[in-house]
C-alpha cells in the first residue's frame, strides 16, 4: 500500500465532534468533488473534497455522507453512500469500494450505493428542520466553477423551500483548525518526506541544471517514499524569479551566482506540508546573499516565538512586520530615518515583505479556519517571512511547519537543514 491505513476512529472521532456543534432535528449533506474536464476526453486527477474526507476518510468520486443525529430511526443517523462498481467498471478504472470496505474504512454501519441517494434524500430532508451544507469558504478562494455541492444546493433549495438552510462550513472551520494527533502524525510524515526531497537537491542543484530538473527530482523522491507527490503546485525560482511570489513556470536554466528558492513539499494520505528554502546555485552564499538569508532567518525565530496562543493574526503579523523593518534598516534597504516616517501602513517594509507571514495548514495547504480566531494549542501553523530584492535579483523565503503547543511549538520541519552551515556543507559534499 502506498499509504499507511488511517485508523477510522479518526473518522469516528471528527462526525462526534460535528455532530455536537448541530442543533437538534438536523441533517448534513455533503457530496463528493466532481471530477473536472481537461480537453477531449481528459480528465484531472481526481481531488476529495476535503470536509468529506475529514468526515469519512473516503477519497472516491460520488461519495457522499449524510448525517441526522435525531433519526428516528437509529440505523439512518449515519449513511454513506458510495459508487457502487460493475465488471465494466472494474476493468476499466478498477474496483471501487464494497460497502464492507466502506464500513471498515469509515467506521460507518450503514453504506448505500450512489444511486440511491435521491431516493434517500426525500426520505429523510423532511424529517428534519435544518439542513446543513456545504460551500468553499475559504477566505481566498475564487468560485469561478460550479461544484457538485453547489448544484446540490440549488436542488435541494428548489425541492424543500420551507426548510431552514445553515452553512456547513463555519462548523466545519472550526473542527479542523485544531489538529487531531493522528492527523499530527500524518503531517510529521509529509514533513519527512519533504525532508528526504530536500536533502536529495542539495546535492543535485549546480550551474547549468534547469528549474525543470529540480522539480523532477522532488518529484521522484516523493513518490518513491509514498506520497502522490506535490501537496501544491512547486514553485522552483532562481534568480530573479524568486521574486515572483507565486512562480510556477520552472523553465529557466539556473546560472552561477544565483540563489534558487525552492517552495516545495510533499502531500500523504491527504494532507499537506509546505517548505521553503533558499539555497545558493554554486553552494556558496555570496556575504550578500548570507547576509538576506541570516536576516530572513531572524525573523523567521522571531515569528516562531509570538505565533503562541492567545496572539491574533492581525497582531502577529504587525509584530513580524516590525521584527522585519528592523532586518530592512540592518541591510541597508531603508534607512532607520524613513522606517521611522513611513507610517503605520509600513509601506517601505511592504516593497520588500508584501505577503502574510502565517497561515493555517491540514488536508488543504492553505487550510480553513474562523476568520480572525486567535492561535491556540494543536493548531498546526507555517512561518514564511521573506525578503525580495527585485533590484538585485535576489529573493530569499524561509519556510516551516510547525505545531502550536501549550508550552512551547513543535518545529515538524526541525531536521531539515535551515542554517547557513549546514547547507554549505550539504552542497559540497
Amino acid at each position: 500500500m502506498r499509504y499507511d491505513a488511517i485508523d477510522p476512529k479518526l473518522f469516528v472521532r471528527n462526525r462526534e465532534k460535528l455532530r455536537a456543534l448541530l442543533p437538534p432535528d438536523s441533517i448534513v449533506i455533503v457530496l463528493a468533488n466532481d471530477i473536472y474536464p481537461t480537453n477531449a476526453d481528459g480528465t484531472m486527477a481526481f481531488k476529495q473534497n476535503a470536509d468529506l474526507f475529514y468526515l469519512t476518510g473516503v477519497d472516491q468520486e460520488e461519495t457522499v455522507l449524510v448525517l441526522m443525529p435525531d433519526a428516528k430511526d437509529p440505523k439512518e443517523r449515519e449513511i454513506l453512500f458510495v459508487k457502487e462498481t460493475s465488471e465494466h467498471i472494474a476493468i476499466w478504472e478498477g474496483e471501487k469500494l464494497t460497502k464492507d470496505q466502506a464500513k471498515q474504512a469509515t467506521g460507518i454501519d450503514r453504506i448505500e450505493w450512489s444511486h440511491t441517494f435521491e431516493s434517500w434524500i426525500h426520505r429523510l430532508v423532511p424529517q428534519a428542520d435544518r439542513v446543513f451544507l456545504t460551500t468553499n469558504e475559504h477566505l481566498r478562494a475564487a468560485a469561478v466553477v460550479e461544484t457538485a455541492n453547489d448544484r446540490f444546493i440549488k436542488k435541494c433549495q428548489a425541492r424543500y423551500p420551507l426548510h431552514r438552510y445553515e452553512r456547513l462550513a463555519p462548523l466545519m472551520h472550526r473542527l479542523r483548525m485544531i489538529k487531531d494527533p493522528v492527523e499530527i502524525d500524518i503531517i510529521q510524515k509529509a514533513c519527512n518526506i519533504t525532508e528526504a526531497g530536500f536533502r536529495r537537491l542539495l546535492g543535485f542543484v549546480k550551474p547549468g541544471v534547469g528549474e525543470w530538473e529540480v522539480e523532477a527530482e522532488l518529484l521522484h523522491e516523493f513518490v518513491r517514499r509514498g506520497s502522490r507527490g506535490f501537496a501544491y503546485t512547486p514553485i522552483i525560482g532562481s534568480g530573479k524569479n524568486a521574486c515572483v511570489l507565486h512562480y510556477i513556470e520552472n523553465d529557466k536554466v539556473c546560472q552561477d551566482g544565483e540563489m534558487l528558492l525552492l517552495d516545495v513539499a510533499a502531500e500523504y494520505a491527504g494532507w499537506a506540508s509546505d517548505l521553503t528554502r533558499t539555497i545558493p546555485v554554486n553552494g556558496r552564499f555570496t556575504p550578500r546573499q548570507r547576509d538576506v538569508y541570516n536576516a530572513v532567518l531572524s525573523v523567521f525565530r522571531g515569528a516562531n516565538q509570538i505565533l503562541r496562543p492567545g496572539n491574533t493574526p492581525l497582531d502577529y503579523q504587525k509584530q513580524v512586520i516590525e521584527l522585519m523593518e528592523a532586518e530592512l534598516v540592518n541591510l541597508g534597504l531603508i534607512s532607520a530615518k524613513e522606517a521611522k516616517e513611513q507610517g503605520p501602513d509600513k509601506a517601505l517594509v511592504k516593497k520588500y515583505f508584501m505577503h502574510g507571514t502565517s497561515h493555517h495548514m491540514g488536508l488543504d495547504v492553505h487550510d480553513v479556519a474562523p476568520p480572525h480566531e486567535p492561535f491556540g494549542e494543536g493548531m498546526v501553523f507555517t512561518i514564511e517571512p521573506g525578503i525580495y530584492i527585485r533590484e538585485e535579483g535576489l529573493g530569499v523565503r524561509i519556510e516551516n511547519d510547525v505545531l502550536i503547543g501549550k508550552d512551547s511549538n513543535f518545529d515538524l520541519m526541525g531536521n531539515i537543514p535551515i542554517e547557513v552551515e549546514e547547507i554549505e556543507e550539504l552542497m559540497n559534499k
